[in-house]
């Protein structure tokens, strides 16, 4: 049975009423429980205190929410959060393109997916090719996501990034075909955009550097509104504000000097052509949002930051005003993103409310991170998807792993397809803990994900065409039997190597050379194991005789065949015999068994492989 409950907002006069359920209904205060059934006060948007008797007056009970009993009073109990006003879900994957789609990206990219395919929206590429200033340097081997876009995740970065925007933007960043690679990635991984920069859509176009003209109207309005205002500080001035504030140990901001310009001042300095940006007049009384994962949040931003640039001197907007912008006109519901960007929703809230747009819903996804908990970066290493598609990992395996290390889902269970991801989604048990990812599990899920590969008919026979490709750019020309590169013959290995390998390059190492390239092996190899090397050489190729019948070959029924013909020797034991094979048919010491070695080559290589061996011998007389 749902009960209502009243939640205030600072003053009594101010108060939302919202559905729950039971169970919210009960919150503990150490080790006591106590049953709210009268209105809850909320105390800078967060719920701290109940009022026993009823009404607004009365004796107060304060207690402490932990995360998930702060998230009753959002998506769990409250269906409005995923069915929103707008319509249709809609949800955005909205990264800058300089360079190659990150891991962490690429889960940002998968959970807004899962949310649209989970409540048949659409999920939206748009790349933000316009802020160049909050770009990490170096950046053009990879895709920043959320996390390296933003930098850090404390207060003191996003004041210090407003303060210090640049005055002109820096394209040269930009790494031609990014863009391009980020789709094509998304693609690969199986989670295609509905609507892109190459795919179009009703509201593109959805690269930033093509709508500014949105940005500058938007600009414009809200100084029209008096929400904004031209700002015509030099980027010296800027400097010494840092300096000054550091000096005294104070944290940078803009100190809003150019809010109190007189209109015939500013007037004055537009009509010299001075360089300015434009800046936004925040303001305080900034409302609480109920995000998806974290519950109520409100930032009083206005009071630990100064006024921050909207559009830059050169006619781009910065992060703050493009992603409003273009949030509100391709209609996006819900806004999902890294948990780097919560302390900067309640400033994009203010500029909703200045532009009098309302706002989407906020999910605030916690951050990726290596297993010790440091930040994953590039400079660990190859973390990007085209590195990991190049390595031969499998794009189910990539997104089973991320999601396996976080949360959101019914169960938590290696070996999920997307559809299984999509059907067991749950926005509400999406936690606030950062997701831990160990990389070195990858090489098991890519195993378990392979094998599923290799029993889909369909999926099976991509891997062919894959492995094709390998064999053909690591052997070349020292392929001498071009049948191994037949769909047929890769097929069969991949069969009898399903649950040994975890990745279909794996194949294509010196361990398995011999399955592509005839080995080669030396006299003295031979001679040491055993003084019987032509008479059994001989044994093998007449027992691949009798098998050419067209009867296919099994390890079980070798593994018999190759005991009986070890008997036939005089003086070479079993084990000897099977290391004989094994150089013959390898050129190694190790491996999959013998059997297997022979079901994959066949007859027909496996006798052409022991006639060199006899060629061989006969040279030595």
């Amino acid at each position: 049975m749902l009960l209502s409950l009243f939640i205030h907002f600072s003053t009594p006069s101010r108060c939302l009423p919202i559905k729950t359920c039971k169970r919210c209904c009960q919150y503990s205060t150490g080790r006591n429980v106590h049953k709210v059934d009268t209105p809850v006060l909320l105390k800078n948007a967060l719920p701290l205190a109940f009022n026993r008797s009823g009404g607004h007056g009365g004796k107060q009970k304060y207690i402490r929410l932990n995360s998930s009993q702060k998230r009753c009073f959002s998506s769990e109990c409250d269906e409005v959060c995923h069915h929103h006003e707008h319509g249709e879900v809609r949800v955005r994957f909205a990264p800058s393109p300089t360079g190659f789609l990150h891991l962490g990206g690429l889960r940002t990219a998968l959970y807004n997916y899962i949310y649209a395919k989970k409540y048949g929206g659409s999920f939206i590429l748009r790349m933000e090719d316009t802020d160049q200033s909050r770009l990490v340097p170096g950046a053009a081997e990879s895709i920043e996501d959320m996390l390296e876009w933003a930098g850090r995740t404390d207060l003191t970065t996003h004041i210090y990034t407003d303060l210090h925007t640049d005055l002109h933007t820096d394209q040269s960043r930009l790494v031609p075909g990014a863009a391009e690679s980020i789709e094509d990635m998304l693609e690969w991984a199986g989670i295609p955009p509905d609507e892109s920069p190459r795919g179009g859509g009703q509201y593109g176009p959805y690269l930033q550097s093509q709508r500014l003209s949105l940005y500058s109207q938007a600009a414009d309005s809200l100084v029209q509104t008096g929400k904004a205002y031209h700002c015509f500080c030099s980027q010296q001035r800027l400097e010494l504000l840092k300096r000054d504030a550091l000096r005294s140990g104070q944290t940078p901001r803009y100190d809003n000097r150019c809010r109190h310009l007189r209109p015939d001042q500013v007037e004055e300095k537009l009509d010299q052509k001075v360089p300015h940006v434009i800046r936004f007049r925040l303001e305080s009384g900034v409302e609480p949002f109920n995000d998806l994962v974290f519950g109520w949040n409100r930032h009083e931003v206005a009071q630990v930051e100064g006024d921050p640039v909207v559009m830059k001197a050169d006619g781009f907007p910065t992060y703050h005003l493009a992603n409003v912008v273009d949030d509100h006109l391709m209609k996006v519901s819900h806004v999902l993103r890294g948990s780097e960007w919560l302390i900067s929703t309640s400033k994009h809230l203010l500029l909703y409310r200045a532009l009098g747009w309302k706002p989407p819903v906020f999910g605030h996804l916690p951050l990726l991170l290596n297993r010790d908990g440091s930040k994953l970066s590039k400079r660990q290493g190859d973390i990007y998807i085209q590195s990991f598609q190049r390595s031969g990992a499998l794009p189910e395996a990539l997104l089973d792993i991320t999601t396996h290390c976080g949360s959101g889902f019914n169960s938590n269970r290696v070996g999920r397809k997307m559809e299984e991801l999509i059907a067991e989604f749950n926005p509400s048990k999406i936690t606030t803990h950062s997701a831990l990812l160990d990389l070195g599990k990858l090489a098991e899920f890519n195993k378990i994900h392979l094998q599923q590969r290799i029993d889909d008919a369909v999926q099976r026979d991509w891997l062919v065409r894959d492995l094709q490709g390998r064999i053909q750019e690591v052997y070349g020309t020292q392929v001498q039997d071009q049948d191994v590169l037949q769909p047929d013959y890769i097929t069969r290995v991949l069969h009898l190597r399903k649950g040994h390998i975890s990745s279909v390059s794996d194949l294509v190492s010196s361990e398995y050379s011999y399955l592509w390239v005839r080995p080669s092996f030396s006299d003295q190899q031979m001679a040491a194991l055993s003084s019987e090397i032509q008479h059994i050489a001989t044994l093998v190729i007449r027992l691949m005789e009798g098998l050419k019948g067209g009867e296919e070959l099994t390890v079980d029924q070798l593994s018999v065949e190759l005991k009986t013909l070890a008997k036939k020797t005089s003086n070479t034991k079993y084990r000897d015999v099977m290391k004989i094979i094994r150089l013959a048919l390898s050129g190694l010491q190790q491996g999959p068994s013998v059997a297997e070695m022979m079901v994959s080559l066949g007859p027909s290589e496996i006798t052409h492989r022991f006639n060199r061996v006899l060629q061989q011998l006969s040279r030595q007389h």
